[in-house]
């Protein structure tokens, strides 16, 4: 469309009906693009409304989870040990007395 040649009133005026028609052709990209993927959704034997909305079984993720015990101190079972990250003070004093970390295994 060439505009070069519309006068100053046509140019407002389609200035005008500019932001009703990006809304509409917004509405009608959002409503092909939904029908496109629960088409897909159902090929492949899910509603997408479930995959969306996430009430399908969810994938398992490791953030958040707590690791495992996997040393305990054999007097004071209050203080364990998953074995990651810097090894608490109780577990360093234990291996300078010469004991093995194996001792302590759960």
């Amino acid at each position: 469309m060439d505009i070069s040649n519309l006068s100053l009133v046509e140019l407002k005026e389609l200035q005008a009906r500019i932001p009703a028609e990006l809304k509409r052709r917004e509405e009608s990209e959002k409503a092909n693009l939904l029908r496109e993927l629960a088409d897909m959704a159902k090929s492949r034997g899910f509603a997408l409304e479930e995959l969306v909305s996430g009430k399908a079984e969810k994938v398992k993720t490791r953030a958040g989870s707590k690791a495992a015990v996997k040393y305990r101190h054999p007097a004071n079972p209050e203080l364990q040990w998953t074995g990651r990250g810097r090894k608490p003070k109780w577990v360093e004093a234990w291996l300078a007395e010469g004991k093995a970390l194996e001792q302590m295994a759960v």
